[in-house]
């Protein structure tokens, strides 16, 4: 009776969390080394439904009659409520992997990396999180830091910059002031890292199944002065929106028909004869 309203319900979930990722995405657009994020759906040709109950309910006399075969029909307050045929459902959400455009700055601590990887960055409490923006500086302390204040993990832990006047990065990743090294980059990269957990900008963290971060030793190209901007596109962001928007409102009339004809029907069915 209720499984189009189901089916409607369902699908602007779907479209509400497309557009929460669509709208994440474009708010980012300037915000550097910021990669988009998909949303992903998957369609089953049979899900089984159910509503939450708030107590759970249990039939005792069933149970009685059925002996050591005891059957408890609502378990945890679910009770199953029939299945539904190609409902769509937001199965996960993954990171795209296509890079940003390359913006030349003048500020010698601001480094991108031309290819694969991640910088590892920490906040004060030592949570590591991993970045592709390179957009960095000295922090009040003499310590490389993001801009956002995380401090900046090298191959030897946190940088210090020290006193230098003049700074400059090598294709290695090594940190010059006044010509000596003072510290290194520290690159990682993961098994899957479209899989990476957004923490917020262009901060992530990983997961299961990103894997863990392994060092990228070899073959780094690490470019100074420069910047990898956010490589969302406008233009096919919005048109996804509209879609959604249009899907959404679609799956919204479907839900208003089917609640008047039920309306309707219960109506026509109480009518004395």
């Amino acid at each position: 009776m209720f499984r189009g309203i189901y089916e409607g319900a369902s699908a602007m979930l779907v479209q509400e969390k497309m557009l929460d990722v669509i709208g994440n995405n474009l708010a980012n657009v300037d915000t550097s080394g910021f990669r988009s994020r998909v949303a992903v759906n998957k369609s089953f040709p049979e899900v089984l439904m159910d509503r939450v109950e708030r107590y759970t309910v249990v039939d005792e006399a069933l149970n009685e009659e059925l002996g050591d075969r005891k059957f408890i029909p609502y378990v945890n307050g679910r009770v199953p409520i029939g299945t539904i045929p190609l409902a769509n459902v937001l199965s996960e959400t993954v990171m795209t992997l296509q890079p940003g455009v390359v913006q030349m700055t003048e500020n010698t601590l601001d480094v991108m990396i031309n290819g694969d990887g991640f910088f590892v960055v920490e906040d004060n409490n030592g949570n590591q999180f991993y970045t592709r923006s390179g957009h960095f500086q000295k922090g009040p302390a003499g310590e490389l830091m993001t801009h956002e204040g995380e401090f900046v993990v090298g191959v030897a832990g946190r940088i210090a910059l020290g006193d230098a006047a003049n700074y400059f990065v090598d294709e290695a990743g090594q940190i010059y002031g006044d010509n000596a090294v003072v510290g290194a980059l520290q690159v990682v990269n993961f098994t899957a890292p479209t899989y990476l957990h957004q923490e917020g900008r262009s901060l992530l963290s990983e997961t299961p199944g990103s894997g863990e971060p392994e060092p990228v030793v070899g073959n780094r190209d690490i470019v100074g002065g420069a910047l990898e901007r956010s490589n969302v596109d406008i233009v096919p962001e919005m048109v996804r929106m509209i879609e959604a928007n249009r899907a959404y409102e679609a799956a919204g009339r479907v839900v208003s028909i089917q609640d008047e004809l039920t309306s309707r029907l219960f109506t026509s069915v109480g009518k004395p004869a």
